[in-house]
């Protein structure tokens, strides 16, 4: 069955709560109607999971109550009628009790799903240390299964598993698979949720009553953090609110929701009212990190491969797939982090990134220049601007830099110039090269009619131009003892949108091949900002980073309007978004065009990255993020890899990846996208779209 486009469920999204209910001292009866309560917004809020804290039914902070049949019978019969009020809900329940068993007290994990116990979990690691006594009360789980266990008031004697050998799995919502913990668990060397995700739990969940002591909730989201970016999973963290005890402990009620080591949502800390913190978690992107991490399933291998003695709980969650949005931040620019901190401390590595390896390209060749090609444009700038930094690194003069305009048919007098200002502005040895005679010569050569005066400006005219250009640079480092300095970058490779071989495809080092074009925008802004160089560069590079995108190959058409690339292949920033997901995360377009319409139809919704103009905002409603999302399918894989597979070496630069044959992308050359096509417009209809857009 083809479910809905617009269905969240559809795209492998579980929508995930930790919820802080109101809680009262010893009350049972008082807990089950707040774990009710917040039961019922779960399910308003179309949530698939929620985790509640440890000992919700009972409450934590109670002691040596914890050993009173009146209040263990009333723990039971509170679970019983919120077994009974699930019967509605669509969200699977994780509520915390207390449970006697075999003569025993366990401090548990409840798993309640459409009025049934799916299964209880007990606590493994008890802390006995500090504040925490609970050896004085429970026995561990450790060891524990394959076991049942009778809840008399709950379930009328009915046995339901019981172990620490339980991961749940939904039978009609792939990927739903969850795995829970208790507090002390996830502080322990080794948590028993690494069992339960080498298992094919996706979902981590830990009920908590960790006490809150000034630094704490800071230890907490780490140990969150590291085990969701560990397991590769999604990791559910609830902590004990401030209406606990605090006789001699206090509570803030912290919840996370991580994802692969990300932070998806945090709850307001010390809340005075019951609140849920919500996240929609991506099960699909999860599970093919794990495809593609083999240290995955070997540390399944050592660990003896947990799924054999696992056991596998099923059932079914019935999940709606009806179009409830989308609970989850988005990047716009993947590439480019959104907070000030974040894009500064990138911005700093990436440039670093690429300045040690071209540094260390220089000192392996022995070569007393770097040769490059300025056109006034953002790759080259930025080229420029690494090789400067270069010299200033290995303490060489920037005439250490031969630097070349070599203008033709098309170039402005704007870019020339910028290209000039830049060069004069750092110092570098700069000369011009005009190419038109001996373009024009070979042009004539070959037949081709611009050679006669005809207005003909196909792909050989174009090309004629970017060859020689190279061809040159290639021909003075020879002369100079030197080596040529690429300036094309992750984006253009992506698409295919550099001229093969003796072209802008090739160099003697591709410095710029790692870095997308958003983010070499958003480099060279920061050169400006950190004052990387010299005062009257700034406004050179400002000027640049506002000049229009043009190969300049193609003289201005009758409006004046100079050649566009965006314009022909479509907007770089759509591209870079869609290339992170198929290249770092291998999405499917439809759900690619799913991120895509959520992150980019609303200008005002959502974080822009630090400083982004206001000028330059864009929003794309979802035909032409199809439109050019299929140009980019198209291109990335049938026409563009044998470029990719014959790339010069160059310095990978982003966790998003690269596209070297060396690293991590490596595809056929003659391979088509027939696939990709199909699915993509299989998915996003006529129909479809016009429903998004008419919203």
């Amino acid at each position: 069955m083809e479910l809905p486009f617009f269905s969240i469920r559809r795209h492998g999204f579980v929508r995930v709560a930790a919820a802080t209910p109101a809680v009262r001292t010893a009350d049972p009866a008082f807990n089950t109607d707040a774990i009710i309560d917040l039961a019922r917004r779960a399910d308003g809020e179309s949530v698939d999971l929620v985790v509640f804290p440890e000992l919700s039914v009972s409450s934590y902070a109670i002691d040596d109550l914890l050993l009173q049949d009146a209040l263990l019978d009333a723990v039971e019969e509170g679970l019983a009628r919120i077994v009974a009020a699930s019967e509605t809900l669509s969200p699977v329940l994780l509520v915390g009790a207390p449970l006697r068993r075999e003569g025993r007290l366990y401090n548990c994990a409840v798993v309640v799903s459409r009025g049934r116990i799916l299964g209880v979990v007990p606590k493994i690691f008890l802390p006995n240390y500090r504040e925490f006594y609970e050896k004085r009360w429970f026995a561990s789980g450790a060891g524990l299964t394959g076991r049942e266990i009778a809840l008399d008031r709950a379930l009328s004697g009915e046995r339901v598993p019981f172990g620490a050998d339980l991961v749940f799995a939904a039978a009609d919502l792939a990927d739903f698979i969850f795995h829970v913990e208790i507090c002390e668990d996830y502080w322990a060397p080794t948590p028993p949720s690494t069992q339960g995700a080498l298992s094919g739990a996706l979902v981590l969940c830990n009920l908590s009553a960790s006490d809150i002591t000034v630094g704490k909730a800071a230890d907490r989201a780490l140990l969150s953090a590291a085990q969701s970016a560990r397991c590769l999973a999604a990791y559910v963290f609830s902590a004990a609110g401030p209406n606990e005890s605090t006789t001699d402990l206090a509570w803030d009620g912290q919840g996370v929701i991580h994802e692969f080591g990300d932070l998806l949502a945090a709850a307001e800390r010390f809340p005075l009212a019951p609140q849920l913190t919500i996240a929609d978690v991506d099960l699909q992107r999860l599970r093919l990190e794990r495809l593609r991490t083999p240290t995955f399933n070997d540390a399944a291998a050592l660990a003896g491969h947990p799924e054999q003695t696992f056991r596998r709980i099923t059932f079914e969650h019935r999940p709606s797939f009806a179009d409830v949005g989308l609970k989850r931040t988005l990047r716009r620019f993947p590439y480019v982090p959104s907070s000030r901190e974040g894009l500064d401390l990138d911005c700093y590595e990436a440039f670093n990134i690429q300045v040690s390896g071209l540094a260390k390209r220089l000192q392996a060749t022995g070569a007393k220049h770097m040769v490059l090609g300025i056109s006034g444009g953002l790759d080259s700038t930025h080229a420029l601007l690494v090789a400067a930094k270069v010299c200033d690194r290995l303490g060489l003069p920037r005439s250490t830099i031969l630097a070349y305009t070599m203008p033709g048919f098309a170039t402005g007098e704007e870019t020339k110039a910028n290209a000039w200002a830049l060069m004069r502005a750092l110092g570098v040895e700069a000369a011009e090269i005009d190419i038109r005679p001996a373009a024009r010569q070979m042009l004539a050569d070959m037949g081709h009619p611009f050679a006669n005066g005809e207005p003909v400006y196909d792909v050989t005219f174009e090309n004629v131009q970017a060859g020689l250009r190279t061809d040159y640079l290639f021909r003075l480092a020879n002369h100079h003892n030197g080596f040529v300095v690429g300036t094309g970058d992750l984006s253009e490779l992506a698409l295919g949108w550099c001229t093969y071989g003796v072209g802008d495809h090739m160099s003697h080092y591709a410095v710029n091949a790692g870095v997308p074009k958003t983010l070499i925008q958003y480099l060279i802004r920061w050169t400006v900002k950190t004052g990387q160089f010299e005062p009257q560069a700034a406004d050179t590079l400002l000027a640049i980073l506002a000049t229009e995108i043009s190969p300049e190959l193609v003289p201005p058409g009758a409006d004046g309007k100079v050649q566009s690339t965006q314009s022909k292949i479509g907007p770089y920033e759509l591209h870079d978004f869609f290339l992170f997901h198929v290249l770092r995360q291998g999405l499917p377009p439809a759900k690619i065009a799913f991120l895509a319409w959520h992150a980019w139809r609303d200008l005002d919704a959502g974080a822009w990255p630090f400083d982004f103009p206001v000028d330059a905002r864009n929003a794309y409603d979802l035909a032409t993020i199809r439109k050019w999302l299929e140009t980019f399918l198209f291109r990335f894989f049938q026409i563009s890899q044998f470029k990719r597979s014959a790339i010069p070496n160059g310095p990978k630069v982003s966790a998003g990846g690269s596209l070297s044959p060396r690293g991590d992308w490596r595809a056929p050359s003659d391979s088509v996208a027939t696939a990709w096509l199909a699915a993509l417009n299989e998915a996003v209809t006529d129909a479809v779209v016009a429903a998004a857009d008419g919203r």
